[in-house]
């Protein structure tokens, strides 16, 4: 067989919502002057999450790689901005920190910024972490700003996501793959028929009808109809690291301006999330059912409304972990279906659209060569294991012995990845960051200084820096900021004058 004859040629994804809706306008791209077909199959029976609302600043990549225009992105979906997140209560009860995107201040003769403030605590400065990071000062002022506007000052390098409504953007993503030629079937599928080498070969559909294809693509949800109850392919459980099984989530009217940031608020059996968007805000809690009944939670989650809700709380069960192959035989799992890892960082997206990069980079043809499958199963692994680790950390490292959730996550079993972490991060505050890795050094720096894990010392190379030097560098750096930060425009004035959206 050549391989023109052996070459994928029709494309089936199983599932609407982001992630269906993503994979189809991504790979619609890819393909939408070649004579490879695209189709999505959803079911009106099935519905759609669409919880994740929060993002991570990689989406604004993949929409310029689709030449969306951003400031039509964000009217169509309500968008708000998002310099990072806030954490409240987690370390401790009245204690709250900041976890932002970008980087911690600059470089001080060529010795590591964070190491340079380490030095300086040392020396007796007691100015907090973040009052050197852009993206938290902004955000405590509730300022926005175009960052590559701010060139030649203290505010450049900060990098901004977007707080989205997660049911637009499918309908945004869909309008725009149906524009380049992916075709929409509406119906519910019965059965995935499979060959004798076990890749599938046709959804059948409950009207009968037959769609078939080379490559399929699941975007089903928890449920996995094709990569798990289809091929069987089996769910690693990470319960025993995170814990948290149930989300309520509910929407309320916005009743004060949007903050450019996400709150994370630590409870007595998990964490409300609070995100804000122009026309409402999203507001869930995420707990665990062996602490606290849902009835308990849903009242929790009421009680810590800013404005009045304006739907029925639902209950979302769910079991943290991730598919044992994302890639099986001719089956691709995405989003939920893939794995589930709690929106505690605004990951799932960003997985969805890291996993179609990744395999378009290794596309295969109709036999899907097993060493590709291999390698890319392995790489899809290392990002859930080091965005798990990332999300333990926050639980493992609390202080707090208040409810029994808190006294397990305090004593509980860490990861040996996580755990090599922290006691390499402790010696002199080192850490090393792989090839694309996704949270950098400062992602680890915000957490572990929010959670009172210090390191045991400074790297003993600060000791040739001259002291005053140091300190008065700190100073001028932490003053430029504080002053660049004051004249930015607030983020309500930012979305009204650029990118507001209509009242739905």
């Amino acid at each position: 067989m050549s391989a023109v004859d052996n070459a994928i040629k029709e494309i089936v994804i199983l599932g609407g919502g982001t992630a269906g809706w993503m994979a189809a306008a991504i790979i619609g791209n890819i393909f939408k002057s070649s004579d490879v077909s695209i189709t999505l199959v959803e079911s009106e029976q099935v519905e759609i999450i669409g919880v994740g609302e929060a993002t991570i600043p990689p989406l604004l990549a993949v929409l310029e790689s689709l030449g969306i225009d951003q400031a039509d992105f964000i009217q169509a979906t309500q968008a708000s901005f998002k310099w990072g997140i806030e954490f409240v209560d987690w370390c401790e009860k009245g204690q709250q920190y900041f976890h932002p995107f970008g980087a911690l201040g600059r470089p001080i003769d060529g010795h590591d910024f964070y190491q340079c403030w380490l030095k300086s605590q040392a020396e007796g400065d007691h100015t907090p972490l973040m009052a050197h990071s852009p993206e938290a000062m902004l955000s405590a002022h509730n300022k926005f700003y175009l960052p590559f506007e701010a060139m030649n000052t203290p505010l450049a390098g900060a990098h901004y996501a977007l707080h989205l409504d997660a049911v637009l953007v499918g309908q945004y993503l869909r309008r725009f793959a149906e524009n380049i030629g992916v075709k929409r079937e509406v119906g519910h599928v019965e059965v995935a028929n499979t060959d004798s080498k076990g890749f599938i070969t046709d959804l059948v559909l409950q009207d009968g009808q037959t769609i078939a294809g080379d490559f399929f693509i699941d975007c089903s949800g928890f449920q996995g109809k094709l990569i798990e109850q289809t091929l069987q392919t089996g769910y690693d459980d990470w319960s025993e690291y995170l814990p948290c099984n149930r989300a309520v989530t509910v929407q309320s009217e916005n009743i004060n301006e949007p903050t450019p940031y996400t709150t994370a608020k630590a409870q007595d059996a998990g964490w409300t999330w609070r995100i804000p968007l122009q026309h409402r805000t999203g507001n869930g809690y995420v707990f665990c059912d062996k602490y606290i009944s849902d009835e308990e939670a849903i009242a929790t989650l009421l009680a810590n409304l800013e404005g009045p809700a304006v739907c029925e709380p639902r209950v979302i069960p769910f079991l943290t972990g991730i598919r044992k192959q994302a890639w099986n035989k001719n089956c691709l799992a995405l989003g939920l279906a893939q794995g589930f890892l709690e929106p505690l960082e605004s990951t799932a997206i960003h997985l969805v659209s890291k996993t179609l990069a990744l395999f378009v980079r290794m596309f295969p043809n109709k036999d899907c060569d097993s060493k590709l499958q291999h390698e890319f199963n392995r790489r899809v692994r290392v990002d859930y294991e080091e965005i798990r680790d990332f999300l333990v950390l926050h639980y493992c490292a609390t202080q707090r012995e208040d409810t029994a959730f808190w006294r397990w996550c305090k004593t509980m079993t860490v990861p040996e990845s996580l755990q090599y972490k922290i006691e390499f991060f402790k010696t002199a505050g080192g850490l090393i960051p792989e090839a694309e890795t996704l949270f950098q050094p400062t992602s680890w720096y915000a957490v572990f200084e929010g959670m009172q894990v210090r390191p045991e010392n400074y790297n003993p190379t600060l000791d040739a820096l001259d002291t005053t030097k140091l300190l008065q560098s700190m100073e001028q750096g932490r003053q430029s900021l504080a002053k660049a930060v004051l004249k930015q425009p607030s983020h309500q004035s930012f979305l009204s004058q650029y990118c507001a959206a209509k009242k739905p």
